[in-house]
């Protein structure tokens, strides 16, 4: 006997600042689904990369007791989360994230998948543009984390390419510490922009993972980017 599916039930609907369309947050039973348009810009079943995100710079920094975290996207919390899990009591981990109706959505409708995790005194929420920020300061993070986006261009702002350009990877080097990691998570491989990365100053690893992690899925892409020099003890 086939069971019935459960259709999915809108919830929201949030503009993206600027005026670049429009986020859509969807539900069906326990699954949660982001659109942008007809692009699902993430699945409340689809963590795995997500988490890679955050999990590979922790272990990459777990030598810095008081490391900074800046991570760009709330998303569904996913990046953070995994951060926290892995990373001390010391330290601290602003989120960016443009949509303030993104912030909403994790205290209100998806507040079960965030876990309490935004009330975490390691957590700052910034309702700002993640470029913004990390143009305010140098030498000022440990990690820098990029999940705005499909990949390196701006597909939910036209306004985003200049992360990923030669002007914005410059700018994203200076605001790291000696040692610090930019982490871009994409869809899919780009030659190019790991051709920028370099040219940028950045030593580059491209770490291909899964969306279910471990149990497989769609084959995704992170690039771990590090700031020549040692950290400042």
């Amino acid at each position: 006997m086939h069971l019935p599916m459960i259709p999915w039930v809108h919830l929201d609907t949030a503009a993206i600042t600027g005026g670049e369309g429009t986020l859509r947050l969807k539900r069906r039973g326990a699954e949660f689904s982001i659109m942008l348009g007809d692009n699902e810009l993430m699945n409340s079943r689809l963590s795995g990369s997500e988490q890679a995100l955050a999990s590979l710079c922790c272990e990459r920094l777990a030598d810095r007791p008081a490391p900074k975290f800046l991570i760009g996207g709330l998303g569904m919390g996913f990046t953070l989360r995994a951060a926290l899990e892995k990373l001390g009591p010391k330290a601290e981990v602003v989120v960016a994230e443009l949509v303030p109706a993104v912030v909403a959505w994790a205290r209100g409708p998806m507040a079960e998948v965030f876990s309490g995790s935004l009330d975490d005194s390691r957590v700052k929420i910034r309702e700002a543009d993640v470029g913004a920020v990390i143009a305010e300061a140098r030498d000022a993070w440990d990690a820098i984390l990029l999940d705005v986006d499909n990949g390196p261009d701006g597909l939910t702002r036209a306004a985003n390419d200049r992360l990923y350009s030669a002007d914005g990877l410059r700018t994203a080097l200076a605001a790291l510490r000696p040692g610090g990691l930019l982490a871009v998570w994409s869809s899919g491989p780009d030659a190019s922009f790991t051709r920028r990365l370099k040219q940028a100053g950045f030593a580059v690893d491209e770490v291909g993972t899964r969306a279910r992690g471990k149990r497989g899925g769609a084959r995704h892409m992170i690039w771990i980017a590090t700031r020549p020099g040692r950290a400042v003890r």
